[in-house]
């Protein structure tokens, strides 16, 4: 069997003002909230482009203090192709790194487990190729929204 081996896709920065999460409640899921993205911007060696804003986080706060990611956005290329990005996570972060990141200090990603796997989607002759891809990546909160050091999965 062959080792996993993964090639750099691209930086994604999506910008969110958590003083406007919605909180819906405790669901039988755990406690629900969601966080509108206000914009953002992507790149890599092969694809650059803008964040739209629009989509959302719609996450769920486990009982045992784990989030689930369940994120929805719309991506614009800098040629101006569109495409859809839906990205599902874990996001484990001990008590005392998640009240460094309220107060607003950048903390590193080192210091908590922060993964997700996004899937892309698009109409887009040129970027046909991202249909046929596995993605995987590296989530950091920061103070303006969240950052994703994005792979392809070779």
């Amino acid at each position: 069997m062959s080792e996993l081996k993964t090639e750099f896709l691209c930086d994604v920065a999506a910008y969110a003002d958590w003083s406007e999460t919605i909180d819906v409640g405790v669901t039988p899921h755990g406690s629900r909230q969601i966080i509108y993205i206000k914009g953002g911007t992507f790149e890599g060696p092969r694809i650059k482009g803008g964040v739209l804003p629009g989509g959302g986080d719609w996450f769920i706060r486990r009982t045992d203090q784990v989030v689930e990611l369940d994120v929805r956005a719309a991506l614009r290329t800098d040629d101006n192709h569109l495409i859809y990005c839906c990205l599902k996570g874990i996001n484990e972060m001990p008590s005392d790194v998640a009240l460094r990141v309220i107060s607003g200090e950048p903390v590193n990603s080192s210091d908590y487990y922060f993964r997700v796997t996004p899937v892309l989607e698009t109409g887009s002759k040129k970027y046909d190729w991202l249909n046929r891809i596995v993605t995987v990546g590296i989530g950091n909160l920061t103070p303006a929204g969240v950052t994703y050091r994005v792979y392809t999965v070779l």
